[in-house]
């Protein structure tokens, strides 16, 4: 988590200042808080003891499945809401992103318990489908 923070404030500064002083672009950064979720996502599914060493065939078979799980879920999603996210603006949806950061601690320091919301997973899925669409707002912003 603390890695997709350091992406998404970076993300968020460079927006604000309106420049950069690493060449790294905010494209790689979108797609590093991807990855970043995708890994936060398989290791909630892992048993706490597992090993650190875990074969190549089966991190692709967990990156492939929640993959599918988050895109299904956007498309649930588009389809109950429209597209309102095309209506954003990529600082919009840095935002959302933060805000869904700072909701995983919260449940971190309550030991993963939750009242009424979603629990960190589902955190996960919606910055990994913020992330996707800034990177869509972002190429049809470049045609």
């Amino acid at each position: 988590m603390d890695q997709i923070y350091i992406k998404a404030q970076r993300i968020r500064t460079i927006q604000e200042k309106q420049q950069q002083m690493i060449e790294d672009d905010i494209v790689g950064e979108f797609k590093g808080m991807i990855n970043y979720a995708v890994i936060g996502l398989i290791q909630l599914e892992l048993p706490p003891d597992a090993s650190w060493d875990v074969p190549e065939e089966e991190v692709k078979a967990f990156y492939e499945k929640h993959i599918a799980e988050t895109k299904q879920l956007m498309q649930n999603k588009n389809h109950d809401y429209g597209e309102a996210w095309r209506s954003m603006s990529q600082e919009g949806l840095t935002d959302l992103i933060l805000m869904k950061l700072f909701r995983i601690r919260q449940i971190l320091h309550n030991d993963g318990k939750t009242i009424v919301s979603e629990g960190i997973d589902a955190n996960y899925h919606d910055i990994i489908n913020y992330s996707v669409f800034a990177l869509i707002l972002d190429s049809e912003a470049g045609k």
